[in-house]
């Protein structure tokens, strides 16, 4: 359970255990591309072999829809591959590396070039920094290594850090001048719901990483603070600022729910000199929103949820979740990082939540296997499922369950996200119906010892 999850974690007695199976995973590198592919004026050079450049694709049509959600222009993704071969996985890839950047910047003219190692460059050992600085010198742009491997760490999420790294170490510069009207939000490609928040307290919205050009990010230094709407995104990039650059974190769990966003806000406000105007803006909201947040609460009663999504973001879903008056009856994370950057209590938002909401079970962490998640929502049956992954909406919908996804991880954020990720959910289960129906056609992959195994947690108890 979640009060279980907290306390080993605290006391660094948590064991890290081993599945003797896996239906899939995910891989570091992919964190890394969430960063950095959608930078608008840079290039990504992919060193590795050509699959592991296969999610591109992707990501040119996302750049349509999340601009759209913003407001501007789509941004081109502009990735290479070096597509290092069975050769130069003997005899090292760095020349195909030098060939990868060049055309790249032929093509692009970019600002800067990110490259990614891979798990085929990190194992034979090319040397993709001294590569980097030998192109940054000849070519006058950063030239920036994000180290990826997908072996480096059991966690993928990881991957997000590595990105930030490179980002720090090559293209944020010392402040030239402060601007105390601005703050830094690492995001991933959401809706627009921070700036007109903040307008209200006089301040600008920085939304970076993904979206943002070389510029406004070599100039993250010049914010009055930097905060964050996930420890596990960017908890590593804002501590470092602090450190390094002297831009205060937001230390504060992330704005979802009515009490996390008023503690939020005043945190903002607290860090950029407007205490004297933000309760008049916390009770002008609160006055606003709480007609709908009430009349959503009452149509919601006695329903129950379970969410499924990354680490802390699963935390502030739960927080948001009870706010709008469901019974959180479980969670599944797909990682848990044991102590956060800073080990700072007011960003631990699984001790903000267990010790202001009370304990959740059952509670689970799980690197993406819906085989588990499978068994574990026909025992549970909620009411609603609220995933974070678009692939567990089909499961949901197979098993007859209404499910929302959470792509867009800025909708359910601030004081109108409130009430709208409860009217979501009112009309997602009112689908219950047809999802019952569709359920009772659906042939479901396993096998059938596996749906008489009454144990979700078969295969991370050693048994083959």
């Amino acid at each position: 359970n979640a009060r279980d999850l907290h306390e080993q974690s605290r006391s660094g007695s948590l064991p890290c255990g081993e599945r003797i199976y896996g239906q899939c995973s995910d891989c570091s590198q992919g964190c890394a591309e969430t960063i950095t592919y959608l930078v608008k004026n840079a290039a990504v050079v992919v060193h590795s072999p050509i699959g592991c450049c296969n999610n591109a694709s992707n990501y040119h049509i996302q750049s349509g829809i999340v601009t759209k959600l913003r407001g501007t222009v789509p941004v081109p993704v502009r990735v290479i591959c070096s597509n290092i071969s069975e050769q130069e996985t003997v005899y090292g890839g760095r020349e195909k590396l030098r060939e990868a950047i060049d055309e790249a910047y032929r093509r692009f003219h970019p600002a800067a070039v990110f490259v990614h190692s891979s798990c085929a460059a990190g194992i034979v050992g090319d040397d993709i920094e001294s590569v980097a600085d030998e192109k940054e010198d000849e070519l006058g742009i950063p030239v920036v290594p994000v180290y990826c491997e997908g072996f480096k760490s059991k966690i993928w999420a990881t991957g997000f850090d590595a990105a930030f790294h490179g980002i720090l170490r090559k293209i944020v510069r010392p402040a030239e001048k402060k601007q105390p009207d601005l703050v830094n939000l690492f995001n991933f490609e959401g809706s627009d719901t921070f700036r007109p928040m903040l307008e209200k307290l006089g301040l600008r919205t920085n939304y970076v990483i993904p979206l943002a050009d070389v510029d406004v990010i070599a100039t993250l230094s010049e914010a009055a603070c930097t905060a964050h709407i996930c420890e596990t995104l960017a908890m590593y990039a804002a501590k470092a600022l602090e450190q390094n650059f002297g831009v205060p974190e937001v230390k504060s769990p992330p704005p979802f729910g009515l009490e996390w966003t008023d503690r939020w806000l005043r945190e903002v406000a607290r860090l950029t000199g407007r205490e004297n105007v933000v309760e008049d803006v916390i009770a002008a909201e609160h006055a606003r929103v709480l007609p709908d947040i009430e009349k959503v609460r009452a149509g919601l009663k006695g329903k129950k949820a379970y969410i499924f999504a990354g680490d802390s973001y699963a935390h502030s879903l739960a927080n948001a979740a009870l706010d709008i008056g469901l019974e959180v009856i479980g969670i599944t994370t797909l990682h848990h990082d044991q102590l956060t950057d800073g080990k700072d209590n007011a960003l631990d938002s699984l001790g903000q939540l267990v010790n202001e909401r009370g304990n959740i079970e059952p509670f689970t962490v799980c690197n993406k296997q819906p085989f588990q998640l499978f068994k574990i929502m026909k025992k549970i049956r909620p009411d609603i499922l609220i995933v974070r992954h678009m692939n567990m909406t089909v499961l949901g919908s197979k098993l007859g369950i209404p499910t929302i996804l959470e792509g867009d991880v800025n909708i359910s954020a601030g004081y109108d996200g409130i009430a709208k990720l409860g009217r979501r959910i009112e009309k997602a289960i009112r689908t219950r119906k047809i999802l019952e129906t569709i359920a009772s056609h659906v042939e479901l992959p396993y096998s059938e010892w596996w749906l008489e195994e009454e144990d979700p947690f078969y295969f991370e108890r050693g048994r083959a």
